[in-house]
């Protein structure tokens, strides 16, 4: 499957996500062309602020392929990972990230910093980046939309 395949799937899950009223991010951990793992965001739903896409789909992933380092395991997710997010990636030895839009206000893999790529890491990651760009940004920009629309009606 292509880039893009995996990139809707991981939009699936994000629209998921905003059907239970969390912020729309997916993501899909892929390794040997099989999805290994997959989450979206669930902090809400489960009161956990460590309920992030990218953190659940690393942890379906290890626990599907038994081990912690997540070699050879490519993560698609539909918005660029924050530092929490982009730590885990390092750290869990994930190989390949491909997302969808850019985060200016909390990415940290070249909006604001870029964790995944920083020389003094012993492990840095390929990334690919604007992957269905376009449609992230627009599930995002109407789920707050929707969202500010709430609040003003309140």
């Amino acid at each position: 499957m292509s880039d893009e395949a995996f990139m809707q799937q991981a939009l699936s899950l994000a629209r998921e996500a905003a059907e239970l009223g969390e912020v729309p991010v997916g993501a899909v951990a892929v390794l040997n062309g099989e999805v290994v793992g997959a989450g979206f965001n669930r902090r809400e739903v489960d009161r956990n602020p460590l309920a992030h896409a990218e953190m659940l789909a690393m942890d379906a992933a290890a626990r599907k392929i038994g081990a912690w380092r997540l070699s050879g395991v490519t993560l698609y997710v539909t918005l660029e990972p924050c530092a929490m997010c982009a730590g885990g990636l390092v750290q869990s030895r994930v190989t390949r990230l491909v997302f969808g839009a850019f985060d200016p206000k909390a990415g940290a893999v070249g909006s604001l910093y870029n964790l995944v790529e920083e020389p003094r890491h012993n492990h840095r990651l390929q990334v690919t980046s604007g992957i269905l760009a376009d449609e992230s940004r627009l599930l995002l920009k109407t789920f707050f939309g929707r969202l500010r629309a709430k609040k003003r009606d309140n």
